[in-house]
């Protein structure tokens, strides 16, 4: 079992590296497909909307079928199909093929996402401890590699259809290898030495006396998730508005020049990923919650100070602190939907990943509006409020199964 369990973990870090790098092929390729498309770039905001569409959409879709039909089935067949249609975009030629391209490929990336994560739940409870931030950060070198790769096509000629379909058939091939890693069903949690073992025998038997009916045990579940979810939503939205408006901040509200704006994201993506890095240690011998609120309590003090400090310096330390803080903050929210009910784990994360994933794409357009009444500066302190708000509710985590996370982590010979 341990053999497999740790091809089972190698199998999960491809799957989010090869979502990050599908993602990130139609991102590197947007300009040639405006170009080719020949559409303005309010056009492509809005079908940008039906790509956000689709992958809500193939969310909710992959969270039910992740439980009907098996994690393997949905992963394999989500990785193989996102590839297949990674394509699509690369051969539209006008508007209308484009929107239908981006439907079906944003359909496919969120039936990825959302199975992915549903794995990478099951390989974390079989290991006994906290691993999701460390597949989260892998995504981002998804990113990275889209870009080496658009980047070697474009100056070996290629043009975007056949850029995208190479890229999309290596991750075909890539799925499909992997596929035979993957865990064929949810696993048991790790073991724990006899007298643990007695002792939550004990507990299980108290709990069966006083618990509540299982309906109602359910009932409550879904609402905890639904927490989980809006609390998703708003580090998301977060997240979302960095991405968009950190460069903008440094060159239009500190004057700073194109090359010094790039820096202020390479400074929030950086930390970000270091501390996704560092996150399942953190969660392993502090708790889940834990990280939660002193993540988002980072969070709100990192982008006070891009907020109203008016020095460069500020500006890099508050964009590093708010990506610090926001790096655990995701994984440990899909986590725990994810373990609310393991008979369900597929719909609970695709909740809490949906409207995660409307908050991801809120975040630019809501600072945005909040432009035509405060300074871009200012209306970042909406991002503070929305961080406090998080670490305040983070006692969310506590209930169910992350009451005693400290505990049931215990270290793993994986």
């Amino acid at each position: 079992m341990e053999r497999s369990l740790r091809a089972a973990r190698v199998a999960t870090y491809v799957y989010f590296v090869l979502c990050g790098t599908l993602m990130g092929a139609w991102v590197v390729h947007i300009p040639a497909i405006e170009d080719r498309v020949d559409i303005s770039h309010a056009t492509l905001g809005g079908l940008l909307v039906l790509l956000g569409v689709g992958a809500f959409t193939g969310m909710q879709v992959a969270g039910r079928l992740t439980d009907g039909l098996g994690v393997r089935v949905v992963v394999s067949a989500s990785g193989v199909l996102c590839g297949a249609a990674l394509v699509l975009p690369g051969l539209a030629r006008d508007p209308w093929t484009l929107a239908g391209a981006l439907l079906v490929f944003g359909f496919f990336n969120g039936c990825l996402d959302v199975s992915m994560n549903v794995h990478a739940v099951h390989v974390e409870k079989a290991y006994g401890r906290p691993v999701m931030s460390g597949f989260h950060a892998t995504f981002s070198v998804g990113g990275v590699l889209a870009s080496l790769a658009g980047a070697g096509a474009a100056s070996a000629g290629l043009s975007a259809a056949a850029g995208m379909a190479a890229m999309g058939a290596v991750g075909m091939v890539i799925a499909l290898a992997s596929a035979g890693a993957l865990l064929r069903a949810a696993p048991a949690a790790a073991e724990t030495n006899p007298a643990e073992q007695e002792r939550e025998q004990g507990r299980g038997r108290e709990r069966a006396r006083t618990e509540a009916s299982p309906a109602a045990k359910r009932h409550g579940a879904t609402g905890r998730v639904w927490l989980l979810a809006v609390l998703a939503l708003m580090v998301m939205l977060c997240e979302g508005a960095a991405n968009d408006w950190s460069a903008l901040h440094l060159k239009d509200v500190l004057g700073a020049s194109a090359g010094t704006a790039a820096f202020a994201y390479g400074t929030f993506a950086a930390a970000m990923t270091a501390g996704r890095l560092l996150a399942d240690r953190l969660a392993a011998r502090f708790g889940s919650m834990a990280v939660l609120r002193h993540g988002a309590a980072t969070a709100a003090v990192g982008i006070t100070l891009v907020a109203l400090g008016p020095w460069m310096w500020a500006a890099f330390t508050g964009w590093a602190l708010f990506g610090l803080g926001l790096s655990g903050c995701v994984p440990q929210l899909f986590s725990a939907a994810g373990h609310a009910d393991p008979a369900a784990a597929g719909a609970n994360v695709s909740r809490v990943a949906g409207l995660g994933y409307v908050g991801m794409l809120a975040g630019p357009a809501v600072i945005g509006w909040s432009t035509h009444l405060v300074p871009l500066n200012h209306a970042f302190v909406l991002l503070t409020l929305l961080c406090v708000t998080t670490a305040v509710a983070s006692g969310v985590l506590r209930t169910g199964q992350d009451h005693t996370h400290v505990s049931e982590w215990a270290p793993s010979n994986h």
